[in-house]
């Protein structure tokens, strides 16, 4: 599995979790529905938050996607060539250095850019891109609001075969 889903699957499963688990809660009552549906997505990004820090994970994409880029500038022949990830946040964009000529400068960003967990490359470091804390935090809600519709229709399965009685 490459660097860029083994970062986003985690935060996508603990966002699944947390959205049917606040949904059984705020599906089953009207009172404290919205108070379900609030902890339960605070709980999905503060998983998220606690996947990309204290547990490393955002290191170890680091360090998995620079090594990558670096196995592939020596596959290509330019181990002068320099890439690594722009930080301050950190992105999942590329910033390469060293000397290259303008063939070497285009291709080097086509093929760089083609890496899995690279979003883009280039080789000015003047904009950074989206940081991964937020991409993984976005990953955790579509997971919660998947988990929120899994939720919804188990309980309209549940409501419906409720009224059978016999």
């Amino acid at each position: 599995m490459n660097a860029f889903w083994s970062y986003f699957w985690p935060p996508f499963g603990a966002g699944l979790v947390a959205g049917l688990i606040a949904g059984a809660f705020a599906f089953r009552r009207k009172r404290g529905r919205a108070v379900a549906l609030a902890i339960g997505l605070v709980a999905a990004l503060a998983l998220a938050a606690l996947w990309h820090g204290p547990l490393g994970a955002a290191d170890r994409f680091a360090a998995k996607v620079e090594r990558d880029v670096r196995a592939t500038l020596v596959y290509w022949d330019i181990p002068q060539v320099s890439g690594h990830l722009h930080r301050g946040p950190l992105t999942r964009r590329i910033i390469l250095s060293g000397p290259a000529d303008d063939f070497q400068r285009s291709e080097l960003v086509r093929i760089i850019a083609e890496v899995p967990g690279v979003s883009t490359a280039t080789w000015s470091s003047d904009r950074g891109g989206v940081p991964l804390i937020a991409q993984g935090a976005a990953v955790a809600i579509l997971g919660f609001l998947l988990g929120l519709l899994v939720a919804y229709l188990r309980e309209l399965r549940r409501r419906y075969n409720a009224q059978w009685n016999w």
